[in-house]
């Protein structure tokens, strides 16, 4: 809205007003507005829950100080959503069609986490939304952004760009822009890769509407991946957050490089006109997750429930696949994945040994991974993995893994230059 405003004022020659043209000026406005808006509105917000009662409800799993937990005030990712829609709809550029996608999702999950959360709070319902729902509703928003993707014509690339200097001359040449299905993947010498290619069986009539089914299946299986390691990764004070925050800087870099052609030329990546404005979007969920850790660090003041953790996990998500670098969220969002694998492999391998010998198993000491290094090991528990035996403080578990993740996000910038 500020964005209009000023836009205006500039044509009238207004002081000042031609700043809001610039994106480093509007994303540093949204860091600063978010996280004021975050801080203040947070104390209020953590007070109307208690007053409401609106208190988690723990079950003793064993855990050093696990049950000095109850009680405390969860929902506390409405603090994370108004802190990002408000500095979003008055700095950005709100007819752009990746910033309408990225407001869409937000509000979608964040819905979907408050009913869940209000489901178990209210209804006194411990399982919350079932899961099916949640699968439909995270299938939803995929198909909405994937589709999106396919039938704007606001979306779209140009390959091939590069960059040639003569004379103290620089000229720019790429492709025409394109709707394109193509991806980042890490490690590989030209590092990109066409869904098309795999639907090469399908006949040249229909190659094209196979290859974007594909594109919107990859679109469903991400934001339905990413969203849900999040929310399982939302187990101690602090680790979604601060490890949400880690990425949206990455991100932040991957979009305003992408939406550059001269550093897009240079790093041999795809250009994405209209990517600038997610810079925005990506400064203000930073200054929201950070702002948000002012309560929410060890001992948290406040949770934030699934409302917070869907809603952190899909903006993620639909964030990369906007900018054509979903491919790139098993290195980046490597946190998320191995708290999403352990309970793949504990689930499973407990059913199996449980099958064959009628008694089940365990890898970990408990799943998800942090709660592993929370419980004491060689105390009984029928885990092949015991180390470590002592019991590992929260706070130290969750800095070491904000440590993780940033030297995966250095990681994952790095592969852009990795032939």
């Amino acid at each position: 809205m500020l964005y209009y405003l000023f836009n205006y004022l500039a044509q009238l020659d207004f002081p000042g007003a031609g700043l809001f043209h610039y994106i480093s000026f509007r994303s540093a406005m949204a860091l600063i507005l978010s996280l004021g808006i975050s801080t203040i509105i947070g104390k209020g917000i953590i007070e109307w829950l208690q007053q409401k009662q609106i208190g988690e409800t723990i079950r003793n799993l064993g855990l050093e100080g696990q049950m000095a937990k109850k009680g405390t005030p969860t929902m506390g990712g409405i603090i994370i959503i108004v802190a990002i829609l408000v500095p979003v709809l008055l700095l950005a550029r709100l007819s752009n069609t990746y910033i309408i996608l990225m407001l869409i999702t937000t509000v979608w999950l964040g819905t979907l986490g408050f009913a869940d959360d209000y489901t178990k709070v209210f209804r006194k319902n411990k399982e919350g939304v079932s899961g099916k729902m949640k699968i439909v509703a995270q299938i939803g928003l995929g198909l909405i952004v994937g589709l999106t993707l396919y039938l704007s014509p606001d979306a779209i690339m140009r390959e091939n760009v590069t960059i040639m200097q003569a004379d103290s001359q620089i000229e720019v040449n790429y492709s025409p822009a394109v709707k394109s299905t193509q991806t980042t993947i890490p490690f590989v010498k030209n590092h990109n890769l066409d869904y098309r290619d795999m639907a090469s069986f399908v006949p040249v009539k229909y190659r094209t509407a196979a290859t974007w089914a594909i594109f919107v299946l990859m679109a469903i299986l991400v934001v339905t991946a990413v969203s849900n390691g999040a929310n399982l990764t939302d187990g101690l004070d602090g680790l979604a957050a601060g490890s949400s925050a880690i990425i949206g800087v990455a991100l932040g870099i991957l979009a305003y490089l992408s939406s550059n052609v001269e550093y897009a030329g240079y790093l041999n990546i795809m250009y994405v006109p209209g990517t600038e404005e997610l810079v925005v979007f990506a400064f203000a969920f930073i200054g929201a997750c950070i702002g948000f850790l002012w309560y929410n660090a060890f001992p948290a003041q406040v949770f934030m429930g699934d409302t917070g953790s869907l809603t952190l996990g899909g903006i993620i998500a639909v964030f990369a696949i906007i900018i054509h670098k979903e491919l790139l969220l098993p290195i980046l969002c490597g946190v998320f994945f191995v708290e999403s694998l352990s309970v793949i492999i504990q689930t499973t391998y407990f059913k199996c040994t449980r099958k064959r010998t009628g008694t089940g198993r365990r890898v970990f000491k408990m799943t998800p991974l942090h709660h592993h290094f929370q419980k004491a090991g060689n105390s009984g528990i029928d885990a092949l993995i015991q180390r470590p035996y002592a019991v590992v403080p929260e706070s130290k578990i969750t800095v070491r893994f904000w440590l993780i993740g940033i030297l995966l996000a250095v990681l994952t910038l790095a592969t852009l230059k990795m032939r």
